[in-house]
């Protein structure tokens, strides 16, 4: 079987189909080739079933690039709001969770069910499941090489994504391609992801798993660190939550990351105020202010015995103690790696796009789009509207 298109599109994730459907949309014959047997199993099973498909307030300083201003003029091209509008024409349910999140009322299905229908009125074609195990450059364009049978195309994007979730079929297809026709790649890391540290070291800790609180976090300096104030989650061996799933974005190996466990308070100050008179127990103070297996967890490491009463402490410990509380620091040994990764940290190398068409600048026709470029979101819908931005940037250019 051999078929001539327009475009190729390679991954039928978020930013493959929103590409496919809007190139489509405009008239050019495109098809769109999967691996998976399943549709967009990385949409299915996010936010928790329920697609947290954008943030309200996702600009460029809510991403990380070795080319931070590449993201710009995709972003500014279709916003949140733009894809709010395809949402709410789709007639799909939805709200607003905190800072700026929103989520499907029902299940993420509506978001992968608008996208197919939206790639339906485009008339885009279909190959799933379908391996693409060679790709030239022809005088026409492209020639694929699949499981299927012969593609030609005239103009080729990629959008297979990056290495987190392989059990859901991620892989560095995309890089491959991108290191084929000689372009630079950004090494490539889990992002998103929790951290691990030294069993030893962390053995105190290791009782705490399921403990959770907010905190002030961060790690790195100047422009290449990150702070956030989000919720930290103790497990068996190490952290998690949204807090480090955050930070391990800007995290690199052998750096330290600073967590305030009492944000936005003066532990010294509440402290000796509270001294004068007091029958408390140190312990019964600090359990008023986290989990109370924290308190016991954190006074027994500090070597503060169980029953130590504040009255007892000496202005000087308590201020010792607090500003410990303020600047804890662990050094993690690593991750968890892309099996528990929510996105992949670096990629395709935007020095050598082209902002507006997400174009190599030199290979004409070969476009990378969404998580396969250097461009990683935060936590909470940012990826998605990564992928929604730099998909139709692409499909308008193509």
């Amino acid at each position: 079987m051999s078929d001539s298109f327009d475009v190729a599109v390679i991954g039928a994730g978020a930013a493959g189909m929103m590409c496919a459907a809007v190139a489509g949309l405009r008239g050019l014959r495109v098809v769109l080739i999967d691996h998976a047997a399943k549709l967009a199993e990385k949409i299915r099973i996010s936010g928790g079933g329920r697609c947290n498909f954008t943030n309200i307030g996702a600009g460029p300083g809510n991403f990380l690039s070795e080319n931070p201003h590449f993201c710009r003029s995709a972003l500014a091209g279709y916003t949140p709001r733009d894809f709010l509008d395809l949402v709410r024409s789709h007639r799909i349910a939805w709200h607003e969770k905190h800072r700026g999140q929103l989520f499907c009322d029902q299940s993420s299905a509506d978001i992968i069910d608008m996208l197919r229908a939206e790639c339906g009125q485009g008339a885009v074609a279909w190959r799933m499941s379908c391996a693409v195990r060679e790709i030239a450059r022809s005088d026409a364009g492209y020639e694929l090489r699949t499981s299927l049978g012969l593609l030609r195309a005239a103009k080729l994007v990629i959008a297979t994504g990056g290495m987190a979730i392989p059990q859901l079929g991620a892989t560095d297809f995309g890089l491959k391609v991108a290191r084929q026709f000689g372009l630079k790649v950004v090494e490539p890391r889990p992002a998103l992801v929790p951290l691990t540290f030294d069993a030893a070291q962390w053995q105190p800790f290791a009782e705490l798993s399921g403990a959770a609180l907010e905190v002030d976090l961060q790690t790195g300096q100047d422009k290449a660190g990150g702070r956030f104030l989000e919720d930290l989650l103790f497990t068996h061996r190490g952290l998690s939550g949204p807090a480090i799933l955050q930070i391990s974005s800007y995290w690199n190996p052998g750096q330290a990351v600073q967590i305030d466990l009492a944000p936005g308070r003066d532990m010294a100050e509440e402290l000796l105020a509270l001294k004068p008179g007091s029958k408390q127990q140190l312990q019964t103070v600090l359990s008023e202010r986290w989990p109370r297996r924290l308190a016991e967890a954190w006074l027994r490491v500090a070597g503060v015995g169980a029953g130590a009463r504040l009255a007892d402490m000496s202005d000087k410990a308590l201020r010792a103690l607090s500003e410990r509380i303020h600047r804890w620091q662990l050094v993690p040994i690593g991750t968890a790696g892309y099996k528990k990764a929510e996105a992949m940290r670096g990629g395709v190398d935007t020095r050598g796009l082209d902002q507006k068409s997400m174009q190599a600048k030199a290979v004409p026709g070969l476009h990378f789009i969404g998580e396969t470029v250097d461009v990683t979101g935060w936590l909470g819908g940012y990826n998605f509207q990564w992928a929604w931005a730099s998909g139709v940037a692409c499909g308008r250019a193509l």
